[in-house]
């Protein structure tokens, strides 16, 4: 009523936006024009924000991406096993460590020059961008609590990781979970077209590894809370959270079979391919 821009409760603030009438949100699993659609409209958030002065922006949640020391924190969870649990997980903790050299892989071009610092949305799931079902376009962004710096590898592996899986999250049947590469190709056709003027070549060529990345970052902190009994992510069962690592590893294995397709297929689209 006072035509603030947020609304005062007894909780706290709560930030105030327009009404949009024209787009849903999908919450169940995407046809390949719905994953299309939404990537493209995270692929637009990307090119309008290229070149924005990263430098005014706040970290909301420092280090959110940083998988280097994501994986120095899964290996003090190790180390202090304080859920007893480390001797039944053998196998995804030599996993994580196998392929601890993607830790730093875009963490030391970020500091180098090479692979730009962008504006970010960091939660590039398919239901954080409303869709026009009947007019087929991308009508908004949302979710910005996450919008911070970061690398456009992140929200492009992670859009990848969360939309392209044959299986839920939480999967107790690895044989139900694989990747898709009709999945992918959408996804790739959708964010690399419409942002792919905006990227420099080593974005365009590594753009298939942020979604190895991201893949493996997501299930090495799905292990670390479960090592320390289930402090963050919610549960609602037993070992769910190992459950969730799981999926996150198997998709990695998959990914890495199908690493020169995913390559090739993303810097087709990055480079004006329809």
């Amino acid at each position: 009523k006072d035509k603030a821009p947020y609304f005062k409760a007894p909780e706290g603030y709560f930030r105030m936006y327009n009404f949009i009438s024209e787009g849903i949100s999908i919450e169940r699993v995407p046809t390949t024009e719905e994953l299309y659609l939404s990537a493209a409209g995270f692929g637009r958030f990307e090119k309008a924000l290229s070149g924005y002065p990263v430098e005014k922006l706040y970290d909301s949640i420092p280090d959110f991406h940083n998988t280097l020391k994501r994986l120095e924190k899964f290996e003090v969870a190790v180390a202090a096993d304080k859920a007893n649990r480390v001797k039944e997980v053998s196998a995804e903790i030599d996993f994580v460590r196998s392929r601890n050299v993607y830790a730093d892989a875009v963490i030391s071009k970020m500091a180098s020059g090479d692979i730009p610092v962008r504006v970010t949305h960091n939660d590039t799931k398919l239901n954080n961008v409303l869709i026009d079902i009947q007019g087929k376009r991308p009508v908004a962004v949302i979710d910005l609590d996450t919008v911070m710096r970061g690398s456009i590898l992140y929200d492009f592996g992670d859009g990848v990781r969360s939309g392209t899986s044959t299986g839920a999250e939480d999967e107790r049947d690895l044989t139900k979970v694989g990747f898709s590469k009709e999945l992918y190709a959408a996804f790739a056709r959708g964010f690399a077209g419409e942002a792919g003027r905006s990227m420099t070549r080593t974005e365009k060529s590594m753009l298939y590894f942020g979604a190895i990345l991201m893949t493996y970052e997501c299930g090495m902190r799905f292990l670390t809370d479960y090592l320390e009994g289930d402090v963050y992510f919610k549960v609602h069962r037993d070992a769910q959270n190992l459950d969730r690592a799981r999926t996150q590893f198997k998709l990695v294995e998959e990914m890495e079979k199908e690493r020169m397709f995913m390559r090739d297929a993303a810097e087709e689209y990055a480079n004006g391919a329809r």
